[in-house]
């Protein structure tokens, strides 16, 4: 008989993928076969995203796209929207199941035919830290360079414009012995580098008692898995980038020289409306102990402008906070409204061209100073994780303080980590040559 074929489309963060990739396995497990999201396939299952306004039109565009080549084809619709907001999801058109954050995980509990019904059924539970953390990595068939290994879900947090507690639950986490099994089963498939990936992963620890420690014992532990060439931590909260971290980091064969400390503004007055857990003072201090401690870290930065009552004047002080920080990227978004998020009641809303303007200059700014990190390495020899993706006739990579390097087309390079010659720079990319 046949194998049906299933798609895949992921919206918004690494952790999404990540959870994708998981629900993806279970798929290959039960005799599907996986093909690419353009192609013709008897079921599409699209993991959404609810951190921006446009969630709902991005939701409605991929269902649309699913259903153009495939108009009989069986769509799932999970994830952070459809936790939020299941009862919308199920009304748009083509829909057949809507499963809750939850319930993602127990796909074959709700459906086993995957025949189109042309009414949406909704399971989308209530969110609590007795959610069962699943298995916890994205280690797919396809590529072998990089997994995106799970650590931790959830927030605790109360950021003013977040949803993500709400659709996430509370934080939590599976027991430091379990994630290193995990890391030694991803290396024994072939993967160099390994994401540590969560919603708030500096957070690491709750849920699991407090005999299995925090973040850097986490650290510590991974540290000890041998056949894992490189970790890399995603994105972690200034207030809980510790000292004991960076010192970690500085002084680990294995954790690469990256950290990316989410900021949001640079004004005190805007943070504070945020309900950020820190100050401006207080990153300073977290980003330039990074740069002390490692000269040659590649430091990254979410930014959100246009948030109500950021005027002029406070976005001039966001911008010569940031230009004066020794980041080496930034990340720029702009605010939008979620509804049932405190600050969707805030007065002093930023006009869309404002926004623009403002998201533009950081981009710009975001450029000059990526573009002089990487001026530093020419000439360097570097390590350079190589993927397995060509274009043009070249081949990728990225260093330990995430640069991305571009070489010279040679399958024998991909997935390996050989030395490198930083030769020269082009827009946000270095440009190296293999030496051995």
């Amino acid at each position: 008989m046949e194998k049906k074929r299933v798609a895949f489309e992921s919206l918004g963060c690494k952790l999404n993928y990540a959870e994708t990739v998981q629900i993806q396995k279970e798929f290959r497990r039960r005799g599907f076969e996986v093909v690419e999201f353009a192609d013709p396939a008897d079921v599409f299952v699209i993991n959404t995203c609810t951190v921006t306004q446009s969630a709902d039109s991005d939701c409605r565009q991929v269902v649309r796209r699913a259903l153009r080549n495939s108009p009989g084809a069986f769509v799932v619709v999970t994830g952070c929207y459809a936790q939020g907001k299941p009862e919308d999801v199920a009304q748009i058109e083509g829909v057949d199941l809507v499963l809750g954050a939850r319930e993602k995980f127990e796909l074959f509990n709700h459906v086993d035919d995957f025949v189109k019904n042309y009414h949406a059924r909704v399971f989308a539970g209530p969110i609590d830290e007795a959610v069962e953390f699943g298995a916890a990595d994205s280690a797919s068939e396809g590529a072998r360079t990089r997994a995106f290994l799970k650590v931790q879900d959830g927030c605790d947090y109360s950021c003013s414009y977040c949803t993500i507690p709400r659709v996430r639950g509370a934080s939590r986490s599976p027991s430091i012995s379990f994630l290193v099994d995990e890391a030694r089963r991803i290396a024994d498939l072939g993967f160099k580098e390994i994401v540590l990936t969560g919603v708030n992963v500096g957070d690491f620890g709750r849920g699991v008692g407090p005999e299995e420690g925090q973040f850097i014992d986490l650290l510590t532990a991974l540290e000890r898995v041998e056949s894992v060439n490189r970790f890399r931590i995603s994105s972690i909260e200034p207030n809980l980038l510790t000292r004991d971290v960076v010192d970690f980091v500085a002084g680990s064969t294995r954790f690469c020289r990256h950290f990316h400390v989410p900021l949001q503004s640079g004004a005190d007055e805007i943070l504070r409306k945020m309900r950020r857990r820190y100050n401006s003072s207080q990153y300073r201090e977290a980003i330039e102990y990074v740069h002390e401690k490692i000269p040659t870290a590649g430091i990254g930065a979410d930014t959100i402008v246009g948030f109500p009552g950021e005027s002029n004047d406070l976005f001039d002080k966001s911008y010569a906070f940031i230009e004066d920080l020794p980041l080496t990227y930034l990340h720029v978004f702009s605010y939008s409204e979620r509804p049932g998020t405190v600050s969707a009641d805030f007065s002093g809303n930023i006009d869309p061209r404002v926004k623009r303007k403002r998201s533009e200059a950081l981009r710009v700014l975001s450029t000059k100073k990526r573009y002089a990190f990487n001026r530093q390495f020419v000439g360097k020899i570097m390590k350079v994780l190589v993927e397995e993706e060509t274009k043009d006739g070249k081949m990728f990579g990225f260093t330990s303080n995430y640069i991305r390097v571009q070489v010279d087309l040679n399958a024998q390079h991909a997935n390996t980590i050989p030395d490198v010659l930083i030769s020269g720079v082009s827009d946000n990319t270095a440009l190296g040559q293999v030496i051995s």
